[in-house]
């Protein structure tokens, strides 16, 4: 939504073969918040199974296990998940506009707050705050988007948050402890967990509606933002269904 030591994932799980022997068709699992985002993914790729899963990460972690162990018990598991939607965009990183392709799924304010500063979680002992989303995978989404004039894509670091960024002290907090971060959301970091817990890859993928920093609502673009998204899962269909079979 908008602005409103990595920890390596654990490789997928190898499909069964179908009933008459062949390797089943990949399936790959769409995350979003809203359904606004999940129409937009959609339109853009209609052969996607889709989830409008909630907001937040705590929400959208549950509705995606959900689905996840759902499809599993059925005999149709996924072999990628993908989490998606909107978001708030660091300058100079990610223009209004642009599509960010996550290299890393960061728990931005999940840790400690102390009168030195944050501590991540991972310094205090308690798990992880980072997903590492298949380096071949996003360099392809990256190389696809790239080729289209319709907007520009930043490959980077996209950040999680349970509580949306809205002024100028939190902006400069959040970039001096990720100066790489080129976008904001709330789900992408609980996606990432549901599916590591089912040993899944997953990747995340936010079209820029806003600049993160202080709230101003007029400023923002949601409008464009959806269209962007919807251009970029039309464009990024066949990469999913070639990667899907890598990921496996």
């Amino acid at each position: 939504m908008p602005s409103d030591s990595p920890v390596p994932q654990a490789p997928s799980v190898p499909s069964a073969p179908g009933a008459t022997g062949r390797e089943r068709a990949p399936r790959v699992l769409v995350v979003t918040a809203v359904p606004a985002e999940a129409e937009a993914v959609t339109a853009g790729a209609p052969g996607l199974d889709v989830l409008a899963g909630g907001v937040g990460p705590a929400a959208v972690a549950a509705s995606t296990a959900i689905a996840l162990t759902t499809a599993r018990a059925a005999g149709t598991p996924y072999d990628l998940v993908v989490s998606a939607g909107i978001g708030g965009g660091f300058a100079p990183h990610a223009p209004l506009g642009a599509v960010v392709v996550a290299d890393a799924i960061l728990a931005a304010d999940l840790g400690a707050d102390t009168p030195d500063g944050f501590l991540p979680v991972e310094e205090l002992g308690f798990g992880r705050g980072t997903h590492l989303p298949p380096p071949a995978l996003i360099a392809r989404m990256a190389e696809r988007l790239s080729a289209s004039p319709d907007f520009p894509t930043v490959l980077a670091p996209v950040l999680t948050v349970s509580t949306v960024t809205g002024t100028a002290r939190r902006t400069v907090e959040l970039t001096a402890r990720h100066p790489r971060a080129a976008a904001e959301g709330m789900e992408g970091f609980g996606v990432a967990e549901a599916a590591a817990a089912h040993l899944l890859p997953c990747a995340e993928i936010r079209a820029i509606s806003n600049v993160v920093g202080p709230r101003d609502r007029a400023a923002w673009r949601i409008g464009a933002a959806l269209e962007s998204l919807q251009r970029a899962f039309s464009l990024l269909n066949p990469v999913f269904e070639e990667s899907s079979h890598e990921c496996r």
